[in-house]
């Protein structure tokens, strides 16, 4: 297991064989790294919800994620029951409380293979006003967690927003965040707990599209609507931002 540490958000990633997942945690009864994809973003979208009649919960928040990897490596999300046209730096506005199934081409010395993992959107963050595009979700794909997945086995990723009080004092390189190893044993889910918020969970593994066209509205979650978020080719800093939601 690795998890990874910037200056902000970090991530907890754990490989294990699908065959043989991890041992139940006695320590985090409620969430735990095993559940499928959802379980936790629908546990904990019930959990924020209003307890008293007559207050109308918030109305759906598009977290921006960055989505990124080696060179060659390209990304694309679902849209209207398929994939879309692939992109080398992928960002995108994603709902909160959803799963996104991606996919992953130009995968380094695995020419022609496609991986096809999910980002579960479990919470937000909450940068300045106006600034959300500026500070991402980052889902950095590296060539470990590509080894892994082709290799059989799945690869999971907590992504959470550390804790100010204890998150390590560690400075962030320009190539990305650095990967720490940890214990096989350990779930990320419960590390990532413990050091901050989790605000969403990357889980990547040999899972490919089903032959049948009828699965495929279960196998992309029902495609739930997203806003790519388009630049301006501008240099200048102050240079807006367009979003527009896909359906």
């Amino acid at each position: 297991m690795r998890f990874v540490i910037p200056i902000m958000l970090a991530s907890l990633a754990g490989a294990s064989s699908a065959a043989e997942p991890l041992p139940p945690n006695p320590q985090l009864p409620l969430f735990h790294g095993r559940m499928p994809p959802g379980a936790i973003a629908a546990t904990r979208q019930m959990m924020a919800m209003p307890q008293h009649p007559g207050i109308m919960p918030a109305g759906p928040y598009f977290q921006p994620v960055r989505f990124e990897g080696p060179d060659g490596l390209q990304f694309s999300l679902a849209q209207m029951g398929q994939f879309g046209e692939p992109q080398s730096e992928l960002m995108a506005g994603l709902m909160v409380g959803q799963v996104y199934r991606f996919k992953i081409t130009g995968l380094p010395s695995a020419e022609g293979a496609e991986l096809f993992p999910t980002i579960e959107m479990v919470d937000r963050t909450y940068p300045p006003p106006g600034l959300a595009t500026s500070y991402p979700i980052q889902v950095a794909i590296d060539e470990i967690d590509i080894a892994s997945a082709l290799d059989g086995q799945m690869v999971t990723r907590v992504i959470y927003l550390e804790d100010p009080q204890t998150a390590v004092p560690l400075r962030q390189p320009a190539s990305g965040p650095v990967p720490i190893d940890v214990g096989e044993s350990e779930d990320p889910l419960h590390m990532a707990d413990r050091l901050g918020r989790v605000v969403a969970i990357v889980r990547i593994g040999s899972l490919a599209p089903p032959r049948a066209r009828s699965l495929m509205p279960t196998f992309l979650f029902g495609s739930p609507p997203w806003a790519p978020i388009f630049k301006p080719e501008s240099t200048s800093s102050t240079a807006s931002e367009s979003v527009h939601v896909h359906r």
